[in-house]
């Protein structure tokens, strides 16, 4: 399996295309971004960071039963994956209070939301990913019900998993967001799950070990992310 071309370039991940059209190859760029792009700075080491704890994350989730588009981590900043067709829609769980919805509704920071809430949001930075609904989804032809209802079976899945595994960390696994897409008639989870798209907190002292640290400047954002990723068992490699 070779790389034959680059086939998509986002914020902070770099898509190449392979000999196998079946197969892509997921770059981690130590580009990092908040609200929308407006922010970016390159931090070093942020890649290899990403794409290791990714791979961890993926095969935990593998092993649990759910399907994921991770197939090998060729490198300390590339991994193999299944090329899926993306469905445009990005679920969100919160099992505490925190970001937009306290913002959206003024609900206490740190709040423990019981049931977790779960939300659907249109990934488009132009339109800043809006909230949408399932009936918005149907209409537009984004996804099937039955799909729908598959993405929202998993994301809730996934939250059992992590949540176990990140507070055996001492952390707690605030919210974080999930992208799906179709793999030979499957919905299957893919992009990633990094500190870049879920917010965990120190289960004693509070503090934050995600990007929040980036979006309000609190500094040490790699080396909390290594913390994160040692607490759960990963050993990084340079």
């Amino acid at each position: 399996m070779k790389k034959t071309g680059e086939l998509y370039a986002g914020k902070a991940k770099t898509v190449y295309t392979t000999d196998d059209p079946a197969l892509l190859v997921l770059e981690f760029r130590n580009d990092t971004s908040a609200f929308d792009g407006e922010k970016m700075e390159q931090l070093e080491r942020k890649g290899q960071v990403n794409n290791q704890f990714n791979a961890f994350i993926m095969k935990a989730l593998q092993q649990a039963g759910i399907a994921t588009h991770f197939v090998d981590q060729l490198s300390t900043n590339e991994s193999l994956v299944r090329n899926l067709d993306m469905i445009p829609v990005e679920c969100v769980v919160r099992n505490r209070a925190a970001g937009s919805l306290v913002r959206r509704l003024g609900i206490e920071e740190g709040k423990e939301l019981v049931p977790a809430i779960f939300e659907f949001f249109l990934k488009n930075d132009a339109l800043h990913d809006p909230m949408i609904n399932d009936s918005h989804i149907a209409t537009f032809g984004w996804a099937s019900e039955q799909e729908v209802a598959a993405m929202k079976a998993l994301t809730l899945q996934v939250n059992d998993v992590l949540t176990q595994l990140f507070a055996d960390g001492g952390m707690v696994l605030v919210d974080y967001k999930l992208e799906f897409g179709r793999f030979n008639g499957d919905i299957v989870l893919g992009d990633e799950f990094s500190p870049d798209g879920c917010r965990l907190w120190d289960a004693r002292t509070g503090e934050k070990m995600d990007k929040d640290r980036f979006r309000q400047n609190l500094g040490n954002v790699i080396e909390s992310y290594e913390e994160v990723g040692r607490r759960i068992g990963i050993e990084f490699q340079s």
